[in-house]
């Protein structure tokens, strides 16, 4: 998938969310039932016995009352299936026949071609999945293949899971496949070579297990292929294609994306059988770079699904050289939230064969032992310099400065400089002015790809909560912390209660008063408008900013496009001055309002009611000041005294259920 910016219209994704049903998304990945007004289950995010998971068709919204995690249907691709922006807006766009369109300043000629690349790409992956279910089927008459795998401890669970195969001897085994076997398709997908001298095709993968390279919604895009004996190359994998770019992908991720969340972190390794025989070995959160040093996409990709990546390298030169490429391309995301380890095996041992040797408790404490990037870092800068001369310890600053000037901005960038300051004997703050006195030199770890939270093109900043609106804090305020009941939830992970001592004050935020109330009624059930009076819209409209603005806004949207779901709503607030207020009331476990619909009328008409009697009092209270000059007010007030008492019956009966 490109990673050029391109705009997508805002109306597009309204209509979008319009016309998608979030219980049909969310249902292809978590099996819900229905309870109530809403679907739940067992929320994808994080592992629990109970169900949590909410989705609300009302609202068209998501919610998990145990991690906090909500959003729409695209938010849900971007999260489970660890899409882009884009890339998920396509998703859903197919499957309901609608085509997205491209930036209005995007020539006709640019879009056709974008429409040919996207068909090639669909193309190539057709072509792709057919080639691996003939090698799967092959792997069932290949005796000697189905015995590797057995030496290897593979079951035939896991095999089908992987969906491993076995590509047979002899030059043009596809072209049993394929009749067209001169097809330019079988050469831009990498199955074929075609010699440059005399133009005749052969298969790519001969005598090889094979393994399927699969993108995050499942599509196979590529294969890697393991001798299996000793000849050299030892692994081979598909060339670069339309739609496979090794620096982008990672093997097993499709796999391993659940796994990853439930047990917390991801593992990368450095080949494919390593992923496989620790999938069958109790660590099915394991994935594999191919063929290529870890990049900063493959670290980004990987903290869409986890917190935690504990890379993991042979004890060897080749292993320290691995992790230092690694160590580059995690840098521009190690914040204060996010956790990166680097596991060092013994020398003899690759992870599969050392959990054989001292099994998986071993290995599980090796990985818990890791060393933390900070410590990596600090090791790293230091190789080959004596910190007893001056000039070791220069050497040692000069070679953590571009690692340091890597990290983004946080505590954990401002300790280093303070240990790098100690290492090196130069107070941390001249060591500061020195290092901003001088320019960093192009190309270097201080030079990151230009990510601010997102490195690829297609993710939008939707979705960001701006500092000081996060789960309802005050407005230009103190940014709030996330709590639940019985612990905090905060930097993606669950603090229980008894870990924390002392506990923290609670943020202060405003009380949740009537208006926020009468405007999360409104938000999720906005075909309600069409059934108040004048009387009502006006009090609302009324209200002081912001909820005012607020209710004006929903009016006009009821009057323009009808009644929308919270979902589509939310799209359409976009950049709008009232987008905070409305994601603060929609936000946390105190906006669910599904329910019985005639019950909720009654509690939006109650609430309506009373907030008619304050603006009642409010007028009489100022009529009552004004009597001694106008005689008309002493009247207007008895007029007033009559509705208000009529408003006051009202709430009784509905309060005594008569």
């Amino acid at each position: 998938m490109e990673n050029t910016p391109v705009s997508i219209p805002q109306s597009f994704i309204q209509e979008l969310l319009a016309r998608v049903d979030v219980v049909d998304v969310v249902g292809r990945y978590v099996q819900l039932k229905k309870s109530g007004a809403n679907f739940m289950g067992l929320c994808p995010f994080h592992g629990e016995k109970s169900p949590s998971f909410s989705v609300s068709p009302s609202k068209q919204f998501f919610h998990c009352f145990g991690c906090g995690k909500n959003g729409n249907a695209i938010g849900f691709l971007m999260d489970h299936a660890g899409m882009g922006f884009r890339e998920a807006v396509q998703d859903l766009a197919q499957q309901i026949g609608m085509q997205v369109p491209d930036d209005e300043n995007t020539s006709p000629q640019d879009r056709e071609r974008a429409a040919a690349q996207r068909q090639k790409q669909a193309t190539l992956t057709d072509v792709l999945e057919k080639a691996g279910d003939a090698w799967r089927r092959h792997l069932r008459e290949s005796p000697r293949a189905v015995q590797y795998f057995k030496g290897r401890g593979v079951s035939g669970q896991v095999a089908k899971r992987y969906g491993l195969g076995y590509a047979p001897e002899g030059w043009r085994g596809l072209a049993s496949v394929f009749p067209e076997y001169d097809s330019p398709l079988l050469e831009e997908s990498g199955l074929v070579i075609v010699n440059e001298e005399d133009g005749k095709r052969y298969d790519r993968f001969r005598d090889r297990v094979m393994f399927p390279i699969r993108n995050v919604k499942g599509e196979c895009i590529g294969f890697g292929g393991r001798v299996l004996g000793d000849d050299k190359p030892k692994y081979l994998n598909s060339p670069e294609t339309p739609v496979f770019h090794k620096g982008r992908e990672l093997y097993g991720l499709y796999e391993a994306r659940n796994a990853i969340r439930e047990h917390g972190y991801a593992l990368v390794t450095e080949g494919y059988m390593d992923v496989v025989a620790l999938a069958q070995l109790g660590f099915p959160n394991a994935v594999a770079t191919l063929g290529t040093a870890c990049t900063p996409e493959h670290v980004h990709k990987l903290f869409r699904f986890t917190d935690t990546v504990v890379f993991s390298f042979d004890g060897d030169a080749a292993g320290r050289r691995a992790a230092r490429k690694a160590l580059d391309g995690a840098l521009p995301y190690a914040s204060d939230t996010r956790s990166v380890k680097f596991l060092f095996l013994p020398a003899e041992h690759d992870p599969d064969s050392f959990v054989r040797a001292y099994g998986p408790e071993a290995f599980a404490r090796h990985v818990g032992d890791a060393v933390p990037l900070s410590r990596f870092l600090l090791e790293a800068a230091r190789e080959g310099c004596d910190l007893g001369t001056a000039e070791g310890r220069a050497h040692m600053l000069s070679n953590a400065r571009p690692l340091w000037a890597a990290l983004p901005d946080g505590a954990l960038k401002r300790q280093l400089l303070t240990e790098l300051g100690e290492l090196g004997q130069l107070p941390a703050p001249d060591l500061a002015q020195l290092w901003a006195q001088e320019s960093p030199r192009p190309g270097s770890a201080a030079h990151p790809p230009a990510h601010d939270g997102a490195p690829f093109g297609d993710e939008p900043p939707w979705g960001q909560e701006p500092p000081g609106m996060e789960y309802g804090s005050p407005a230009g305020g103190e940014p709030a912390r996330r709590w639940r009941k019985g612990g905090e939830w905060k930097g993606g992970r669950w603090r229980r209660e008894e870990q924390r001592s002392p506990q923290p004050p609670l943020p202060r935020r405003p009380l949740t008063g009537r208006a926020d109330h009468a405007a999360r009624l409104l938000l999720s059930h906005m075909e309600f408008l069409e059934e108040l009076s004048h009387e009502d819209h006006t009090l609302l409209c009324d209200q002081p900013a912001p909820h005012g603005a607020l209710f004006v806004w929903l009016e006009g949207q009821l009057h323009e496009h009808g009644p929308q779901s919270w979902a589509v709503l939310r799209e359409a607030l976009a950049g709008h001055d009232c987008q905070a207020l409305a994601e603060r009331v929609m936000t946390g476990s105190h906006a669910q309002t599904e329910g019985d619909e005639t019950e909720l009328r009654a509690e939006l008409r109650g609430l309506l009611n009373r907030m008619l009697i304050e603006a009642i009092k409010l007028q009489q209270n100022a009529l009552i000041a004004a009597a001694s000059q106008d005689p008309a007010a002493i009247e207007r007030y008895r007029q007033l005294q009559e509705r208000r008492r009529a408003l006051e019956e009202g709430l009784t009966k509905m309060t005594s259920g008569a």
